[in-house]
């Protein structure tokens, strides 16, 4: 059988027809409301999808920054190349490196297989990702580090092990991960215009920085739960599901104390093991593909969401729900389902527009410290959109915002790791929440962020700008900076 990308979806059936209470999903789509925040959400049962939603603006057509979920893919690409006979997992990394080793390579090192980057079992006692990501040559520098612990026996998180995995199958094939996959996974699930960040020497990065759609996510789910096989083509090897998600070896000590209890249950080839018999594959602030086989449920979800073990733990709320049989039609709560599906939004602030910046607007706000990137702002006024400029280091970056509504550009960003820099699909809204106070919103709605920034003016003319952005690895909020006043 062939596939072909544009016509294969997911079908679609009533959640009833396939064991599914509307009135669960229902809470489960309102628990998922109250946190800050959900982007998507697909729930697919035996194959078809029985509840699917996006919180305005964002979209099914939309992809999303995947980060850490695009491991998953990256392991399935070495799945698809041992099968191929590309490579064994007991091949030592060094023999595809030979010439970007270390001259007198250390015993662990040399020990290191392509399973311990699977398994994330490299030997390294802390994460080797901010050390090997700090220059141009990443090969070079991983190889570089100091190897603690024999391989296979210390467990540590390590996306520069996901990369290096994306470096093999580049070796082998000569191809990008993106390219390689797109045959072998990518058409047979219908997944188009799939998008993966660079390093500075064109490799695709692997551990993060795969966008796609809500989906295509769901698509991989699906597969993952029905063994490999699609449409009664076999896509991934047999077996690959069950030896990918089983857990690969011993974790870190500090694992096994306090802490969510999902990140306790295991780890295989670049998929969480979790309780309830799931696995899943996912990334930093709530990019999600879970997978209960037992139960023969996917749920797919983008979000921009620091609690990660809170949206699992509402996803394990609906299990109990779940019907090995049909159940008789609902049309009350599933009328009711749909119509909150449709209206899920995170709308544009709806404060006043009237003026919020007096004798600033025109003017040059410099910070007296840098925001991030930011070293500025210029902030024109209009009847029915407001232009900002905004000012960083590489140059000035503008800025429409609208009122009460979102205004969307196309925002052009270095990518932060050397490679090429991205376009973002941007959306921005002024209002004015308080007297004094000027407020923009920006959402990059490809991505989990979602940034404010408040200039506030005091009575003696002196201003301050404050800024938050939802999620982040550190501090997300800037605290209130002085502006100075030019032009």
């Amino acid at each position: 059988m062939t596939h072909t990308s544009e016509a294969r979806d997911l079908p679609r059936r009533a959640p009833e027809e396939v064991g599914v209470p509307s009135a669960a999903l229902l809470a489960l789509v309102d628990a998922l409301d109250a946190h800050d925040e959900t982007h998507s959400v697909m729930v697919v049962r035996r194959g078809a999808v029985v509840a699917e939603g996006w919180w305005a603006p964002y979209g099914p057509d939309l992809p999303h920054d995947l980060y850490s979920l695009s491991k998953t893919f990256t392991a399935i690409a070495v799945g698809l190349a041992r099968e191929e006979g590309l490579l064994t997992f007991d091949d030592p990394v060094l023999s595809f490196f030979g010439d970007e080793a270390p001259d007198e390579p250390s015993p662990h090192l040399a020990a290191m297989r392509v399973r311990h980057l699977l398994t994330m079992r490299t030997g390294h006692h802390d994460d080797a990702s901010s050390r090997t990501f700090a220059g141009d040559d990443l090969v070079r520098a991983f190889l570089s580090l100091p190897v603690e612990h024999e391989p296979g026996s210390w467990f540590v998180y390590n996306t520069a092990a996901t990369y290096m995995l994306s470096a093999i199958v580049t070796r082998l094939t000569g191809q990008r991960l993106l390219d390689y996959l797109r045959p072998r996974l990518f058409e047979p699930l219908g997944i188009t215009g799939a998008t993966w960040e660079q390093c500075p020497r064109g490799v695709d990065m692997g551990g993060f920085g795969l966008a796609l759609r809500t989906r295509d996510i769901a698509a991989l789910g699906v597969l993952l739960a029905q063994d490999g096989v699609v449409d009664g083509v076999r896509v991934l090897p047999a077996g690959w599901v069950a030896e990918a998600s089983a857990d690969g070896g011993p974790s870190v000590p500090e694992q096994d104390g306090d802490g969510p209890p999902e990140w306790h249950q295991g780890y295989g080839y670049q998929l969480w093991r979790c309780r309830h018999g799931a696995f899943r594959g996912d990334g930093a602030f709530g990019q999600f593909c879970v997978v209960v086989p037992d139960q023969d449920l996917v749920v797919a979800m983008t979000s921009g969401d620091l609690d990660m073990q809170g949206v699992l733990d509402r996803v394990w709320d609906l299990l109990a729900h779940l019907s090995a049989d049909a159940l008789p039609s609902d049309p009350a709560a599933h009328g009711a389902l749909v119509r909150r599906l449709a209206g899920l939004a995170h709308p544009a602030p709806a404060g006043s527009v009237g003026d919020g910046v007096g004798a600033l607007a025109g003017r040059d706000l410099v910070l007296e410290r840098p925001v991030g990137p930011v070293h500025g702002v210029r902030i024109d006024v209009g009847p029915d959109e407001d232009t900002l400029v905004v000012r960083t280091a590489d140059g000035d970056v503008p800025l429409r915002a609208g009122h009460g509504d979102w205004a969307a550009q196309t925002v052009t960003l270095p990518s932060g790791h050397g490679g090429p820099p991205r376009d973002l699909l941007t959306l921005a809204s002024a209002d004015r929440p308080e007297a004094g106070a000027y407020r923009v919103t920006v959402r990059a709605v490809t991505t989990p962020f979602r940034w404010t920034a408040t200039v506030r003016v005091a009575s003696d003319g002196t201003a301050t700008l404050a800024a938050e952005q939802n999620v982040g690895y550190g501090v997300t909020s800037s605290g209130e900076v002085p502006l100075r006043l030019q032009g």
